[in-house]
């Protein structure tokens, strides 16, 4: 739209955009407004065609070494190795275009499941909606917490704040204003009178009409000038960058060295530069980046697939070393479905206790008592939720009020707002813990507010009592306050409600009401899955704003905390300071009455500790913890847009036990990855140890180019893929303590695992490559000297049949290492096979390509390999198992050792 909508009025606007109906738009017109405007969604930028995708994979430094190999191959008339070449670069570009597709599939799919929506005014009802389907002259009701959908003229607002970083920069909110007017020309951060699509409401409510949607908004018109940021890369993606670019330094010196050992000792430089090449580029992983990728990406299906919608790729791998999870209550480890229990006036909690008659729900409607009624009335009008055909909109606890109120009262939210409609209000603030609602009466101004019951005690000098007012004196405050505690300490919420006359805009000076106890009941699988979490060394840290006992009658029945001595009260977070707090952190289980800055204080307190801190939150408060925390998880059913936009994850059901699902998969995907490093790197560290170690004894190249090249194309692609898909065993992981953040891959034992496995594969390959010679030396009783080797070798048929012994060995010896690189500590015999067919796919297609490299007469001619005969086949597959042995060696004395040490801690323990 191009009018300058901020230099409108409202009616003018209202005129403009053809929507005066103060109950918004019939549902015909807005489809008919759809079907001209489109979809209220930003365009999506032009996705590169097919050749384009392609060529990007070759756009590596890696496939530059290949391709010079290839082009110095030709000039030296190697035209077989030249065409391997040329078809692994083409194998290689072919996963990469796989893998980049299911990676995108995976990020569709998320971005479909996390639709932002909108609450409409549309034929007289307000519902909530996609807010792709918001059109022109739409009617849109704002929040605290929610992201405003499309650029909005406002209408009305009350304490109306919004974060306008994304379009201006400044980061501090920005106080809207319907009744303001706008010059011309007035920049978009001075636009009181307007809210633009993408900014955050922070608090305060209001009412807008949509002016622009889509690619007409102030953030549409950016996206057209700016071109989408390349995807960052995670941290472990960084590190293997790093340990790649380090890789790679050493394989070149190394083959730069066998290039030059070469030279020394007179040999075919051609034909040792073409190997050196190849040795380089097999030294380097290059396939592990795209490993990661792909591993993180079918990660984020499956955690999709379990509730879990995963916004930034880095969370996954953070989750896995996540020691401590502060939740919020409500929501998280409860139901989030509040029922009213009790609703007690003033003058039943003073005059008969918390045992004494009052008004249970359920009841059904019928007489009441003034003050009942006057109560009651209160928590109705003081109230932002919404009961109509569309739906409950709003806060759980007002929810259930209003839903109270139609049970038992003697009229309806909208019959009593028509008689006294409301007319100014104060809306919820974290820090006040209150609301105020102003409405007219027959007689003048009456307000009401809610909120903290002992917030609201403290402001109030009297209460009401049969229909009068009578003094608060220090006896009947403290009665009052005896009757909150063992309310909240029973684990019900307790609400206050309080009224004065006039305005009450201060809050001060009011006639106390009464109470209503509200009841949450927690949710059955949390209990069990904090008790997971303390198996899995992970500690449970409840953050919320209830009050003390509350928060702790919830924690102690979901086994969080013990006694009230692992509580910590917002009061007394603020006597302590930082030093204090980081000690007391260490053993608090429970934070009860705090505030958004108070939450964000703990976070950092268990992070200073060292600790991995993961945040649950659904509100605008919790937005800063969220982004304090390593990993922040906001609620996808209540959480606000706020808390969903600062979080790095989203819980599609708002459960607590979905986070231990998601800690088993990060913990999982990290364990799959480290697996596939160890494996690739082993496997490459064996075959640049049988290069160099040949060379270095002036024997002739035990591989050809072409073999170097052909095994790094059947191990560093599915086999590693198929390390990165295990499925692990999730309850051992669960039962591990957490890694730390920045531990190497290489620590508890990564490392020499990877030298053990790469100096055996280089054994029994070179032992492969010698076996014939050795064999004729001895049949004829001569000396085995590395001198009378190379005679030997020299001989072109001795030489093409050990290279085929040694190539054989080295390319199966790496398969059998891939299965037993499943699980280190367990026998292949214990493994469930099955639940990786993808490993024992890659493993039956690699033995199948090895075989016909020696079977097959084009393959022979064109690897320059020898056909081998059964008894040949196996003794190599005999010597080509021995990681496979020694994996089972290895791991029946970690069993020894495991039954050991189990033994000694029950002895111990008795």
């Amino acid at each position: 739209m191009a009018e300058a909508f901020e230099t409108k009025t409202t009616e003018e606007t209202g005129r403009l955009l053809h929507s005066t109906d103060p109950g918004g738009l019939s549902a015909e017109e807005a489809r008919k407004r759809l079907e001209q405007y489109g979809p209220n969604r930003l365009q999506e930028p032009e996705q590169p065609g097919f050749f384009s995708r392609l060529l990007s994979q070759f756009m590596d430094p890696l496939i530059y070494v290949l391709a010079a190999a290839g082009v110095i191959s030709v000039f030296l008339g190697e035209i077989g190795d030249a065409c391997i070449i040329a078809a692994v670069a083409a194998l290689n570009g072919a996963v990469g275009m796989i893998q980049e597709g299911k990676a995108k599939r995976a990020l569709d799919a998320l971005k479909k499941m996390t639709r932002l929506k909108a609450v409409v005014r549309r034929d007289q009802t307000d519902q909530e909606i996609d807010a792709a389907e918001l059109v022109p002259g739409d009617l849109v009701v704002l929040d605290a917490g929610r992201q405003v959908p499309a650029d909005l003229r406002l209408l009305w607002t009350e304490s109306l704040r919004a974060e306008e970083s994304a379009l201006t920069g400044e980061a501090a909110p920005v106080h809207k204003d319907a009744g303001f007017s706008a010059a011309a020309g007035l920049p978009v951060g001075d636009r009181k009178n307007m809210a633009y699509m993408s900014s955050n409401v922070t608090a305060g409510r209001g009412l807008g009409m949509v002016t622009a949607t889509g690619m007409d908004t102030e953030i549409g018109r950016i996206a057209r000038l700016i071109r989408e940021a390349p995807m960052e890369a995670t941290p472990l993606q960084k590190r293997l960058g790093d340990l790649g670019g380090a890789l790679s330094i050493l394989a070149v010196a190394l083959c730069a060295a066998l290039f030059g050992l070469a030279v020394w000792q007179k040999r075919d430089v051609g034909e040792m530069l073409i190997t050196a090449i190849s040795l380089a580029v097999a030294a380097v992983p290059e396939g592990l980046p795209a490993v990661v990728t792909i591993v993180l990406a079918l990660s984020v299906s499956r955690m999709a697939r379990v509730h879990t919608i995963v916004r930034r790729l880095p969370s996954v791998e953070t989750l896995g070393a996540v020691s401590v999870v502060c939740s919020d209550k409500t929501g998280t480890l409860t139901m989030n479905r509040m029922t009213v229990e009790e609703v007690l006036d003033a003058g039943e909690l003073l005059d008969e206790g918390v045992s004494g008659r009052r008004r249970r729900p359920g009841r059904g409607k019928g007489a009441m008592a003034p003050g009942q009624e006057e109560l009651l009335r209160a928590f109705v009008l003081c109230n932002d939720a919404e009961l109509n055909k569309k739906g409950r909109i709003g806060d759980p606890g007002e929810l259930a009020l209003l839903e109270y109120a139609e049970k038992e009262g003697p009229w309806t939210k909208g019959e009593l707002e028509r008689q006294l409609p409301r007319t100014a209000e104060r809306a919820f603030d974290p820090e006040r813990k209150r609301m105020t609602t102003v409405h007219r009466t027959e007689t003048g101004i009456v307000s009401y507010t809610k909120g903290a019951p002992d917030v609201i005690l403290e402001r109030c000098s009297r209460y009401l009592s049969g229909g009068g007012e009578r003094p608060l004196t220090g006896s009947s405050r403290r009665r009052l306050q005896d009757r909150i505690s063992w309310l909240s300490s029973q684990g019900l919420r307790v609400l206050g409600a309080a009224r004065s006359d006039g305005d009450g805009r201060k809050e001060e000076d009011m006639v106390f009401l009464g109470l209503a106890a509200m009841a949450d009941p927690p949710r059955p699988e949390a209990a069990h899955a904090v008790a997971m979490f303390k198996r899995a060394h992970v500690r449970t840290v409840m953050i919320t704003g209830d009050h003390r006992d509350t928060a702790l009658a919830i924690a102690r029945r979901l086994g969080i905390a013990e006694d009230g001595t692992q509580c910590i009260s917002g009061a007394e977070l603020d006597r302590l300071d930082d030093a204090a707090l980081k000690e007391r952190a260490e053993t608090a289980a429970v934070f009860s009455r705090v505030s958004p800055d108070h939450k964000v204080r703990i976070v950092r307190a268990l992070k200073e500790n060292g600790s991995i801190v993961a945040m649950t939150g659904d509100g605008v408060n919790d937005a800063p913890s969220l982004k304090a925390a390593d990993v922040g998880i906001a609620m996808g059913q209540t959480g606000t847009d706020v808390a969903k936009q600062a979080a790095d994850m989203v819980l599609t059901d708002d459960n607590f036990a979905t986070i231990e699902k998601a800690i088993e998969e990060g913990r999982g995907v990290y364990e799959n990855i480290k697996k596939a490093v160890i494996f690739l790197l082993s496997s490459n560290f064996g075959e640049i140890m049988t290069m160099f170690t040949a060379i270095a004894l002036s024997l002739p190249s035990p591989l050809k180019a072409s073999h170097i090249l052909w095994i790094n194309l059947i191990t560093d692609s599915l086999p590693a893929l198929a390390l990165g898909t295990d499925k692990n065993d999730g309850p051992a992981l669960m039962e591990e303590p957490p890694r730390g953040k920045d531990e190497s891959l290489f620590s508890r034992g990564g490392m020499v695992c990877t030298l053990f496995y790469g100096f055996l594969i280089a054994v029994i390959s070179l032992a492969a490559f010698l076996r014939l010679p050795v064999g004729i030396l001895a049949a004829e009783g001569k000396r085995i000297t590395a001198e009378s080797l190379s005679l030997v070798l020299g001989d072109p048929v001795v030489l093409a049949r050990s290279q085929t012994y040694a190539f054989t060995v080295l390319g199966l010896s790496q398969l059998f290492h891939a299965v037993g690189m499943r699980d280190v500590g367990r026998s292949v015999f214990r493994m469930n096979h099955l639940e990786n067919r993808l490993m024992l796919a890659a493993a039956a297609l690699g033995v199948l390509l090895q075989v016909l490299v020696t079977e097959n007469s084009r393959l022979v001619a064109l690897f320059q390999t020898a056909a081998l005969s059964g008894t040949e086949w196996r003794e190599l597959l005999f010597l080509a198992a021995a990681p496979l042995a020694a994996h089972e060696l290895l791991a029946g004395l970690s069993r020894i050792s495991g039954a050991r040490g189990t033994a000694e801690k029950e002895r111990s323990g008795s």
